[in-house]
């Protein structure tokens, strides 16, 4: 890794419905990565929490991470993290389980509109009707950025990775700026931070999310805090893109990235 104080901040580990590694594995890989540190993120997805197990994947996530700190204090920081799906339907139930838990840092993030599937797991093709689900899906991510009780909005364009990456559907995305603009200037207003999640850059989409034009809509504004996250869920993606997101933070005007160490967010400079 060519930059000293690379952080990885969106990581999953067996814990999570969709992953098989476990932490081991992953703290492996991010040593092996040169990552400063990075934070373990297991799936907590609000709107089906106690349907789902998801107090089970909190307790065991949680506990696994302070089992690793306790055996590993070397080389990679690990912090302690979740990432609260759909947290903003369940706004009660978010705050009773972020109050619970000593987090590092606390993710938000929106996979699925209510009373609907993943948008991974929704069909497309030529004849959907993409706007009204992406109407929806702003509208949710405002809302989101308006609550603010967490420290960074999770992968900003989700919807994108599917509609434009899978299933190549072109979006314009010019007629969403107006609510982008509401969105960023709740983060800012908030001081939460915004997340440059790079797994675009290893999938069909081969862009981050958000990409470049809102990451500088961002910086104009105002935008201070900017995470990176690798959305890992394999070894071998542990720490994946982060350089590349790095690279993209600076041309964007960003001088520091931001980690948080019990969710309060640190800067450090991109370059040493």
């Amino acid at each position: 890794m060519p930059y000293l104080n690379a952080v990885d901040l969106h990581t999953h580990t067996s814990r999570s419905f969709d992953c098989e590694e476990p932490i081991e594995n992953m703290y492996d890989a991010a040593v092996k990565a040169g990552l400063k540190a990075f934070a373990v993120t297991d799936h907590l997805e609000l709107d089906v929490f106690y349907k789902k197990d998801f107090d089970k994947t909190a307790s065991e996530s949680f506990a696994d991470v302070i089992r690793m700190r306790e055996e590993h204090p070397g080389d990679a920081l690990i912090l302690a993290g979740g990432e609260f799906g759909e947290a903003v339907y369940e706004k009660e139930l978010s705050e009773e389980i972020i109050n619970k838990y000593d987090y590092d840092i606390v993710i938000g993030s929106i996979h699925n509109l209510p009373g609907l599937p993943d948008f991974c797991d929704m069909s497309y093709d030529g004849n959907t009707d993409i706007y009204p689900l992406l109407d929806s899906y702003f509208d949710w991510e405002l809302k989101m950025a308006q609550w603010a009780k967490f420290d960074t909005l999770a992968h900003l364009t989700y919807p994108l990775r599917y509609i434009e990456g899978e299933n190549r559907i072109p979006v314009d995305l010019s007629r969403y700026g107006e609510i982008i603009d509401e969105i960023l200037i709740n983060v800012i207003k908030n001081k939460i931070a915004l997340e440059l999640n790079t797994s675009g850059y290893r999938q069909p989409y081969g862009k981050p999310f958000p990409d470049r034009d809102i990451l500088l809509r961002y910086k104009q504004l105002g935008g201070k805090y900017l995470t990176t996250g690798s959305d890992a869920h394999y070894r071998e993606h542990m720490g994946a893109g982060i350089a590349r997101g790095f690279e993209l933070a600076l041309e964007c005007g960003f001088e520091h990235i931001t980690c948080y160490y019990k969710r309060e967010p640190m800067l450090l400079p991109i370059r040493s």
